[in-house]
């Protein structure tokens, strides 16, 4: 297993930080959230990740080869890195050759919630914050029955339950076809700006998706200055 680490975007919502660098690169507690990353990979047994980098790759690369953490980290560069995270994924097809977590590059989260999820029975899985409603911003994990139908910040008119997707997913080697073909589907309709979440929407009926529940445990996705406060005043100090 190894993972693809989708880092490229401007991160434009929080324009003051990411103005002199990438949200990966963001310190929270005096290490930055790319660091942190490359640690919680290691601890479990991930040794191998690909990076989408884009807007200010050079201090990515330069933190990377200042201390990977004993994972071996290689690029892959999304020149239209202005575009919807549809274009990083796609962009990182060619990583899907094994089984792998793909990854936004811009949240705090506990090592536990790796964990779970590379340990999960689903070989095809996502990590859902059962505790939290969708007030507005949130992208919901959604499911139906045993199985995931949407990750989506657009609700749809019926399902049983849902949660707050923290941003990480795995796929399973022999299902990745199904990732790039539902990517390719929205792409042949010129659908850039799209965001992938949105983009994967065929490949959840197409696959049996899981879902494990991460509810109780910290984490913070970083679009927004008090995501900011928020992580180093109420999750670091629960990491």
């Amino acid at each position: 297993m190894k993972a693809v680490i989708l880092a490229a975007g401007v991160g434009k919502r929080l324009w003051e930080i990411t103005q002199h660098r990438p949200k990966c690169l963001i310190e929270i507690g005096g290490r930055t959230l790319l660091h942190r990353y490359l640690e919680s990979l290691a601890s479990v047994g991930i040794r191998r990740a690909e990076m989408v980098v884009g807007y200010k790759q050079e201090m990515i690369r330069a933190a990377v080869a200042q201390d990977s953490c004993g994972v071996d980290v290689t690029f892959l560069v999304n020149e239209q890195f202005h575009k919807g995270s549809i274009s990083s994924l796609w962009i990182a097809r060619t990583a899907l050759d094994d089984d792998v977590v793909v990854m936004d590059a811009d949240v705090l989260f506990h090592p536990e919630i790796l964990r779970r999820l590379v340990s999960s029975s689903a070989e095809n899985a996502l990590l859902m914050d059962e505790t939290v409603k969708q007030t507005g911003e949130e992208c919901m994990v959604v499911v139906a029955g045993s199985r995931v139908i949407a990750l989506t910040k657009q609700m749809p008119s019926q399902y049983d339950y849902a949660g707050e997707g923290v941003g990480f997913l795995r796929v399973r080697h022999a299902d990745a076809p199904r990732v790039v073909s539902s990517l390719r589907d929205c792409l042949d309709k010129n659908l850039w700006e799209m965001e992938y979440e949105d983009a994967l929407r065929q490949y959840f009926q197409d696959v049996r998706v899981g879902y494990e529940r991460i509810g109780g445990l910290p984490w913070t996705e970083i679009d927004f200055i008090e995501d900011v406060r928020k992580a180093e005043l109420e999750v670091l100090p629960r990491l």
